[in-house]
Order: structure tokens, then sequence, then C-alpha cells
């Protein structure tokens, strides 16, 4: 019997993108609106990377720790908000305790007392004290990367192919940051550098998803001149649809398997590249392919500034040559 190979998405699509672009810009701007008034409404819940804490792990030597008994000995300490947590292995525990009034010494405190309540039944592993000043440059270099890595890509894009398409891929890009945040906030999942690791990882992500459909729309600008532009959008997306489609299926299989056996210390992590995988691949397709049809995205590709019109079948012998050397 022949060997069939399976396809996610047939060879040959023409699913009418274009003729949603409205709708989805408007559900867009909506989402976006709802995740700057979550985060200035709501806020972040920060961990303690950003809030200031003191974080400890252990290894019970007894066997699978017990959270519960965990809890009651340390509940009672009168430290605040302690979480609790167990990760990789049963026997392995992260502890956060919140900052504490009081400075470095009053963060010091918070361990002795630790450990005095867990005894000697458990080994230390790691001991961790985030001080405010600390935490807020955290903040502020978490920030300034995000920041840093969008003009990168609006520099990248702008020298690579032509200002509409870098101001469609930054938006895009824009776009996918702060619906993670605003999910982030609306769910209140706890926000700490893994996250910032993360989002930095999404940009990377849909910035791949969304030039591989504006190199499919540069190559269609030049082979198809008199095409109206929203069938040249809709014809160069459904071009590289399959790519897409397998690419955010099969990347979302192994996200899924880390989500889901990959224990807590991580799934905050794993949940945000989810998030960014899904709300990426949307955006390349639905927001910055429609904004090259916002922003009058250049026809002519030939470098003749506009003045010739290729007929698809009819080009001249040095048009060719000229197509195909760049």
């Amino acid at each position: 019997m022949p060997f069939k190979p399976i396809k996610l998405v047939p060879a040959d699509t023409h699913v009418p993108f274009m003729a949603y672009h409205r709708i989805a810009m408007v559900a867009s701007a909506v989402l976006m609106l709802l995740s700057v008034v979550l985060f200035f409404g709501v806020g972040l819940n920060y961990g303690i990377d950003f809030r200031g804490g003191t974080l400890i792990e252990i290894k019970t030597t007894d066997g699978p720790a017990d959270i519960g008994e965990l809890r009651d000995k340390l509940g009672g300490l009168g430290l605040g908000d302690v979480q609790i947590q167990t990760f990789g292995a049963p026997d392995d525990v992260l502890i956060r305790v919140q900052e504490q009034p009081g400075g470095e010494s009053a963060q010091q405190a918070v361990v002795d007392k630790v450990k005095g309540a867990l005894g000697d039944n458990v080994q230390y592993r790691r001991v961790e004290v985030v001080g405010p000043t600390v935490s807020q440059e955290l903040i502020e270099s978490g920030t300034l990367a995000v920041i840093l890595a969008i003009f990168g890509v609006l520099v990248y894009i702008w020298l690579r192919f032509e200002w509409q398409f870098s101001v469609g891929a930054v938006i895009a890009l824009v776009h996918d940051v702060v619906l993670t945040i605003g999910m982030f906030s609306a769910l209140q999942i706890e926000f700490g550098l893994p996250i910032i690791a993360a989002i930095l990882t999404i940009v990377g992500y849909s910035l791949n998803d969304t030039v591989v459909v504006y190199d499919r729309v540069r190559e269609n600008l030049r082979k198809y001149k008199k095409m109206p532009l929203s069938d040249l959008l809709n014809q160069s997306i459904n071009e590289t649809l399959s790519r897409t489609v397998v690419t955010s299926v099969t990347t979302l299989i192994a996200l899924l398997s880390l989500y889901i056996l990959g224990g807590e210390v991580i799934r905050g992590f794993v949940f945000a590249m989810i998030w960014g995988v899904i709300v990426g691949t949307y955006s390349s397709i639905f927001v910055g392919a429609p904004l090259l049809l916002m922003l009058g995205v250049k026809r002519d590709w030939s470098g003749l500034g506009g003045a010739k019109v290729k007929e698809p079948g009819k080009a001249t012998a040095s048009q060719e040559a000229r197509e195909t050397a760049s």
C-alpha cells in the first residue's frame, strides 16, 4: 500500500481571510484597550522577582513532601503571604515569602524563622532574597529589554522590506505583547522574570510568522502587479497557510506536554508561550497582513519608480533578469 503523507491543510486553499479583516481589527483593538484597562485598573500579580521577598528551595529527606504540613508549620510564623509548591520531584519544594518591612535584616530573619520551623529534616538547596531596589531594577530592565527587542524588529524589517512592512510587523508585535499582559492581568497569574523571557520569545516567534507571510506578499507583488491588493494578500496568506498551521500545531503540542508534565515552576512560562503562539499566529494573518492594505504598501518592486506594469507571463528579458538577481 503506497504511503500517503498526512496534511493538516490542503496545498491549494482559498480562504477569504481579508473579507474578515475589519471584524478582526475591531476585535483586536477592543482586546488591546481592555488589556490596557486591566493593566492600569487591576494590575499584575507580580512575583517575588518584582515585588521583593525571599525564595527558599528545599528537598525533603523522608519521602514526598507533605504540603499541608509545611503550610501548617510556616503559616503560624506571621510572615504574610507564603506560597509553597512542589516542582519536578515530589520531594522538591519551593517556598516563597513576601517581602517583610525592615530592610535586609528583616529578610534574613525570615530565612532564620523558616529554617527554625522546618528543622533539620530537609535539605536547603537555594536561598534568595530579592530587595525592593533590585525588584525595581528588574522591572526597568525587563521593560527595556522588550522595548529594545521591538525597536530592533522595526529597524530589521525596515531595512529588509519597506516602512509599511516595518510598521505592520511592529504593530502586530505590540498587539501580541499587550494581549499577553492583559491575559496575565485578567487571570492574575504570577508575573515574574520567566514571563519576561516568554514575552521576548513570543516576539521572536510572532515575528517569524509575520516575516514568512510578508516574504510571500513581496514575491507576489513582483509577480502580479495588476491584482487587487486584498486578493494578493489573500493569496499570499493561503500560500503560507500550511506552513503556518503545521508550525503552530507542532509547537503547541510540545508546549501542552510541558504544561501538563513540566511541573509548577515552568507552568507560568509555558502558559505565556501557549497564549503567545495562538495570538502570534492570529496576528500574522489578521493584523500584520491587513495593515499592509491600510498603509498602502508599495506596488512596484521593479526599481523603475512604478512606471512599468507587468502582465503575468509577459515579462521582458531585462525585467526577468532583474527579478532573478534580486
